[in-house]
């Protein structure tokens, strides 16, 4: 990109989001995207990525497509950019069939700059037949990592992105992700066919690929070992300041800790996928204002949430995998103030991280039994049921047939993959009214306040048929129609169902199963290795990666983190527990030097040696401690269940 070029990217920075500059590795992804390469950005949470697409869209003629799973980010991101004077919009599930085909229409005559889609949406037939008239000039995928089946978040929905290629074949992508190891990174090039090519192959360019390190150097990793959670939780707490996040794996325990940091003085919601959405964002809302301090919640919280001041990111519970805990830990300090992330850890943590293993792949008999169990719940006949879709009420279904919904849930995501089903954990069922009094009682009515005969006035504008049969209606439409907020409008409704004006049933998420093949005898179903076998490996190794990571007390946290992500190259941060257990600093370089002599050549054998062998090396524990540290994170040596091997021997296999 010549200068004349990036002067002009730079005076969009400057004008429409007041930056006098580009940051970290934010210049190169956007002059390889510009420049018609398909791109894959790394950069941490907090690294800015959503200027490597914003910058660009404004930059070039046509529609930046941007494909997100985050229904929050999407709604903030559009509304921040209008707020800017960009023309963005978003396709999500709240909108009417209407809606979206005026967003398209927009889109297609230049009335749109960035329109943000799910991935759930690109498989519709009519954003396909309306994509093929808008001029795409590049697509962005973010959270990319969900496209990999080795990712930590793979999303099938993510798949149907291959189609967006096939219908614009000379948009480049951008993907863009926070979490991926170096397996995941090769994988993501893969599914989006990121594929280098000769010329005389194809006219595409060759991918380019920019990674930002990992590294956050103002946040502090610790791992607290404790056998009381609740009473350390509440002492971290009240020793530090600041907004914080406390992540915890069920819905149940989002209220119980919430509780119970209330009745100690601390001001705390609870959030989880469970709560209205309302009450949802209404709680978001707060934490995000200060009016509380603490968010006590699910993994569902925290996705787009951008909160630059959150001072603490509190694990109860340990999450399944290095990448989850590296991206929620990372929404403390965005910042660039110091913060700390920590991980609660005690005796229990490592037998429940290995129990979920079970949970997320029981036994392939047990599959097989959901699925004959599944026919028998819907009266599917063997050889019937092709192409049939069916509600699922989960609970209903665990109770008449007496199983678990965790096993349940897994099973049926791997008869998904396998080809026999799909499961659609967040079908949506938008909000639904019936008038129970006639039009003639309804205009006779004299208590009504102002606003509740705004509601119903625009109901009655917006929707026929409410006065003989139930309607689904889109509260964010009468919402801005009546000048109200969507909070409001749902109270209204809410208060008019409770005088018996009308029977309001709110919007509510209801998951469904869809039969992709004809009922078949569960003998002869076949749950492929791929699906079953390497998928089940591969989540046991991420499992060890964070039980190693919580029991590691030699390594420094940040280095072990950097290390998983394929950074290889770091320093000690010395904030972490590890690192202020002990420093190198402390102890004389010639000691120093001799403890690592010494580790060195009791492994010059090339044969294991248990760790406690070390202790048999006469010199000072300290100095035998951190040059043991040393010498693992430099991968000299490595350290797998207590028995060390030198690193030059992993090298040479």
């Amino acid at each position: 990109m010549n200068e004349e070029a990036f002067s002009k990217i730079r005076t969009i920075l400057q004008t429409y989001w007041g930056y006098e500059d580009f940051r970290g590795i934010q210049r190169e992804i956007i002059e390889s995207i510009m420049s018609g390469n398909d791109t894959l950005g790394l950069m941490p949470t907090g690294g800015g990525k959503s200027i490597t697409f914003q910058v660009p869209a404004l930059a070039q003629h046509g529609v930046c497509l941007v494909v997100t799973p985050l229904i929050a980010l999407m709604k903030d991101q559009v509304e921040q950019l209008r707020q800017h004077g960009v023309q963005a919009a978003a396709i999500n599930s709240s909108m009417n069939h209407e809606e979206i085909l005026t967003t398209l229409e927009n889109a297609v005559y230049g009335g749109v700059k960035l329109l943000y889609v799910s991935p759930e949406r690109l498989g519709s037939e009519l954003f396909q037949k309306k994509l093929s008239h808008i001029h795409v000039n590049f697509i962005t995928v973010d959270e990319a990592h969900c496209i990999s089946q080795w990712g930590y978040d793979f999303r099938p929905s993510y798949l149907e992105i291959n189609k967006l290629r096939k219908l614009k074949p000379n948009a480049p992508v951008l993907a863009l992700t926070a979490t991926a190891t170096p397996e995941v990174i090769e994988d993501i090039q893969r599914q989006l066919t990121l594929q280098e090519t000769t010329p005389t192959a194809s006219n595409r360019k060759p991918f380019n690929v920019f990674r930002m390190s990992y590294e956050r150097k103002n946040l502090a990793y610790i791992v607290r070992q404790t056998p009381d959670k609740e009473q350390q939780l509440i002492h971290i707490l009240k020793q530090t300041s600041g907004c914080a996040i406390v992540y915890v794996r069920s819905r149940r325990k989002t209220k119980e800790i919430a509780e119970l940091l209330e009745k100690n003085g601390i001001s705390a919601l609870n959030y989880n996928a469970g709560l209205d959405g309302t009450v949802r964002n209404e709680r978001q809302e707060q934490w995000k204002n200060d009016e509380k301090r603490v968010m006590v919640a699910t993994n569902a919280f925290g996705m787009g949430i951008d909160k630059p001041d959150v001072r603490l990111v509190i694990h109860m519970d340990c999450p399944d995998s290095l990448e989850a805990y590296f991206q929620e830990a990372g929404r403390a300090g965005r910042d660039g103030r110091k913060s700390y992330a920590v991980m609660l850890y005690n005796g229990y943590d490592q037998a429940k991280l290995m129990k979920r293993v079970s949970d997320n792949y029981p036994d392939k008999d047990y599959i097989r039994k959901v699925y004959e169990h599944l026919a028998y719940f819907f009266q599917i006949a063997m050889g019937t049921g092709y192409n049939t879709t069916h509600e699922f009420d989960i609970d209903l279904f665990c109770r008449t047939f007496k199983h678990f919904p965790v096993q349940v849930d897994a099973a049926l995501k791997i008869l998904s993959r396998s080809g026999y089903l799909d499961y659609d954990e967040n079908n949506d069922n938008n909000a639904r009214i019936h008038f129970l009094l006639t039009r003639n009682q309804l205009d006779r009515l004299d208590s009504l306040s102002e606003n509740q005969k705004k509601v119903i006035t625009t109901l009655l504008r917006n929707y026929g048929g409410l006065f003989s049969d139930y309607e689904y209606i889109n509260e964010m439409l009468i919402a801005r129609q009546t000048g109200l907020s969507q909070q409001q409008v749902y109270m209204i409704l809410k208060n008019l169902s409770q005088q018996r004006i009308l029977h309001f049933i709110p919007h509510r998420k209801i998951p469904s199963i869809t039969y992709l093949e004809r009922r078949e005898e569960m003998d002869r179903l076949i749950i492929p290795a791929n699906v079953y076998e390497d998928r089940k490996a591969d989540f046991q190794k991420r499992v060890k990666s964070v039980i190693e990571y919580a029991t590691n007390d030699r390594v420094c946290r940040s280095r072990q983190l950097l290390r998983y992500f394929g950074e290889t190259r770091s320093k000690d941060c010395k904030q972490c527990d590890v690192c202020l257990s002990y420093s190198g600093e402390t102890i004389g370089k010639e000691e120093f030097a001799k403890a690592r002599e010494s580790i060195l050549s009791l492994l010059s054998d090339h044969a294991p040696h248990h760790i406690t062998e070390i202790n048999e090396i006469m010199l000072s524990t300290d100095a035998l401690d951190a040059a043991l540290g040393e010498l693992v994170a430099e991968e000299e040596i490595t350290l797998t269940d207590g028995f060390l091997t030198s690193g030059t021997d992993k090298k040479q296999k």
